[in-house]
C-alpha cells in the first residue's frame, strides 16, 4: 500500500475560507442541538421538584463513565415542528445513540420529557423506527428510558397511529432475534405507550412515579363509568406484585438506572474491556498508526460550491490509517475513486467521486464492490458527485444500463455499507453512491452537503428554458424580469431543501457531523459492526412473552 503524497495546501487562503465557513456551520449545528437541550433543561425545576433526573441526566448516569458515546439523528424533526428555523426545536422529542453499559455496547433511547412532557413527534416516531433498524442490523440490545405523555391529541393524524404500530413491531423483531429489550419506566406509558413495557424483555418501574394503563383514570370513566385510581391502574408496585408487567421495583429514578446496568452486566459474553475506553488505536492493535495529515485540514477541503474541483483522496488521505492508499485501477474511469485501506486496524474498502461517474467509472465501482464482498471487508462511501454523465456520447455508450449495474451492485453487496456525504449528492449519484434509499448501516452528512435530484441552478436553467419554449409556442414575449424572478424562486426552493440541516431533519441521515470526528465516527461504526458479526445470538420464534 502506498502513502498518498497530499498536494493540499492547508495553509493557503483558499483553505482558510473554506475552513472558516465550515466552522460557521459547525457553529450553527451546536446551538441547534443545545437549543434542544436548554428547552429540557427549562423543565428542571418541575423534575427536581418530583425527585426525578432529566433526561440526559439519566443517560449520562445509565452511560459508563469515560465510554464512547454516538448520538444519532439529533436533527431530527428539524423545520418539521415549525417553519421558522430560529424557533424550530430538533431531536424529535427523544434523545438516542450507540454507547457502553456495564461494558457492554447497547443502544440507548430516552423520551425527552422535559419537552411537551415527553409528547410522541412525528420525526421522534421515524427517529425511534431508525435507531431499531440500526440495533436490529447490528446486534445492539435496546435499552429505552420511558416517560412519555404518548401522541399528542392536539395533533392526532391517522397515519401516525397506524405507522406507528411499527415501534411495536420492532421490539417483538428485536426480542426475537434474541436481543435484549431492557425499558426503564420512569413516568406515564399510557394507550399505545404501554406496550412498550408490555413488549420488552425486562422492565423497571419507579415507585410512585411509573404508570402504565390502556386507559387512564379520565378515558376509563369516559368509556365505562368506572372510577380508579393511577396506582390502581397501573402504578409501579401493581404491576410489579399484581400484574407481572415490572420485574423490579426500584424507589428513584438512580436506583432504576443503576438496575438497568446490573441487568446489562448479565450480558457477559457481549462485554468490551473498560480498559479500552478512551484508548489509542495503536494501544489496542499494535500497528495502528494515525493518518500522516491532520485531521483539522478536512475543514478546509471541500469547497463552497459543487461546481469547484476537490480531490477526494485528500479526504481519504486525512482518514485512513498511515495515510496509505491501495488505489484500484486507478487510470480507469479516474473520475471515480476505489481505493483499499485500514481504519483504526479495519480493512475497508473506499469510493468516492472527483466529478460525475461516467461509464469506465461505474463499471469500475462494481468490480470494486464485487471485490470488497468476495474479502469481506465493509465498504465506506464518501459521496461527492453531481450524478451521472449526460449527453450524447454518454447515452450512446450506455451510461443507462451501465449506471444501472452499479446500483444493482450497490443494492446487492452482501457487506456492510457505510456512507458519508460530504459534498454533492445530486440525481441518481446518490442512488449508485448508497444514499439512504439503499439502506446503508450508517449515513452521516457533513454540514455543507447538499443533496438533491440536481442542483439549483440546473433544475432553474431546465424549467428557464421549458418556460421560454412554452411561451415562444404562443407566441408571446418572454418577460426577462418575470424569468429571472422564477429563477431566483427555485434556486433558494432548491438550495432550501438539499441544505445537510433541513434533510438531516427530515431523517435522510443518521447525523450532521464534524469533519474532524469523521475518522472517529468510522472506527466507532466498523467496531460495532465487527462486535455485531462476532455475537452469537439465541433467537427465538417469538419475543419473549409477558407472564
Amino acid at each position: 500500500m502506498n502513502v498518498y503524497e497530499s498536494q493540499w495546501n492547508a495553509g493557503s487562503e483558499q483553505a482558510g475560507q473554506r475552513s472558516a465557513a465550515t466552522l460557521k456551520r459547525l457553529e450553527a449545528l451546536r446551538e441547534l442541538e443545545q437549543r434542544a437541550a436548554q428547552a429540557s433543561q427549562r423543565a428542571k425545576p418541575q423534575f427536581e421538584k418530583r425527585g426525578q433526573l432529566l433526561p440526559r441526566e439519566r443517560v449520562a448516569l445509565l452511560l459508563d463513565s469515560g465510554s464512547p458515546w454516538l448520538p444519532l439523528c439529533t436533527l431530527a424533526g428539524f423545520m418539521q415542528d415549525r417553519d421558522d428555523p430560529a424557533k424550530s426545536v430538533p431531536g424529535g422529542g427523544m434523545l438516542a445513540g450507540i454507547g457502553f453499559v456495564s461494558g457492554v455496547r447497547c443502544m440507548v433511547v430516552a423520551s425527552d420529557s422535559g419537552i411537551e412532557a415527553g409528547a410522541i413527534q412525528e420525526k421522534g416516531l421515524d427517529k425511534m423506527l431508525r435507531v431499531q433498524e440500526i440495533a436490529l442490523q447490528n446486534k445492539l440490545p435496546f435499552i429505552h428510558l420511558v416517560e412519555s405523555a404518548g401522541a399528542n391529541l392536539m395533533r392526532y393524524r391517522v397515519e401516525g397511529f397506524v405507522l406507528g404500530g411499527a415501534l411495536f413491531r420492532n421490539l417483538a423483531r428485536l426480542s426475537a432475534a434474541g436481543l435484549p429489550v431492557i425499558t426503564v419506566q420512569h413516568g406515564s406509558g399510557t394507550a399505545g405507550g404501554a406496550y412498550m413495557p408490555g413488549l420488552s424483555d425486562v422492565v423497571i418501574m419507579v415507585r410512585g412515579r411509573s404508570r402504565a394503563f390502556l386507559a387512564g383514570p379520565p378515558l376509563l370513566k369516559a368509556a365505562t363509568g368506572e372510577i380508579a385510581t393511577e396506582e390502581e391502574l397501573g402504578g409501579a408496585e401493581m404491576h410489579t406484585g399484581i400484574s407481572g408487567l415490572g420485574e423490579y421495583l426500584a424507589e428513584d429514578d438512580r436506583h432504576a438506572l443503576g438496575l438497568a446496568r446490573d441487568v446489562v452486566t448479565q450480558l457477559s459474553q457481549w462485554k468490551q474491556p473498560a480498559a479500552q475506553y478512551g484508548q489509542a488505536p495503536a494501544a489496542i492493535k499494535p500497528g495502528v498508526s494515525e493518518p500522516r495529515y491532520d485531521s483539522q485540514e478536512l475543514l478546509g477541503l471541500m469547497p463552497p460550491h459543487h461546481r469547484e474541483p476537490v480531490d477526494m483522496r485528500e479526504v481519504m488521505a486525512r482518514l485512513v490509517d498511515g495515510s496509505a492508499l491501495l488505489q484500484f485501477k486507478s487510470s480507469y474511469g479516474a473520475a471515480t475513486l476505489c481505493a483499499q485501506a485500514h481504519i483504526d486496524g479495519h480493512a475497508v474498502g473506499l469510493i468516492s467521486n472527483n466529478g460525475p461517474i461516467d461509464v469506465a467509472g461505474a463499471n469500475k465501482a462494481v468490480h470494486f464492490i464485487q471485490w470488497m464482498c468476495q474479502l469481506g471487508h465493509p465498504i465506506i462511501y464518501l459521496q461527492n458527485t453531481t450524478g451521472y454523465m449526460v449527453g450524447k456520447d454518454s447515452e450512446q455508450a450506455g451510461m443507462i444500463k451501465h449506471g444501472s449495474k452499479m446500483i444493482q451492485a450497490v443494492t446487492n453487496a452482501t457487506v456492510p455499507q457505510i456512507t458519508i456525504q460530504c459534498g454533492a449528492s445530486f440525481g441518481a449519484g446518490n442512488y449508485g453512491m448508497c444514499g439512504r434509499g439503499y439502506a446503508p448501516r450508517f449515513l452521516f452528512s457533513w454540514p455543507g452537503a447538499k443533496t438533491a435530484v440536481m442542483g439549483g441552478e440546473q433544475a432553474a436553467s431546465t424549467m428557464r428554458q421549458v418556460t421560454e419554449a412554452a411561451i415562444a409556442r404562443k407566441g408571446l414575449p418572454v418577460d426577462e424580469e418575470q424569468m429571472q424572478k422564477q429563477y431566483d424562486q427555485i434556486v433558494a426552493m432548491f438550495e432550501a431543501q438539499a441544505d445537510a440541516f433541513y434533510t438531516s431533519g427530515l431523517l435522510l441521515d443518521d447525523g450532521v457531523i464534524d469533519p474532524r470526528d469523521t475518522r472517529q465516527v468510522l472506527s466507532f461504526c466498523l467496531a460495532t459492526l465487527q462486535e455485531g458479526q462476532q455475537r452469537t445470538l439465541r433467537p427465538m420464534q417469538f419475543g419473549v412473552a409477558r407472564m
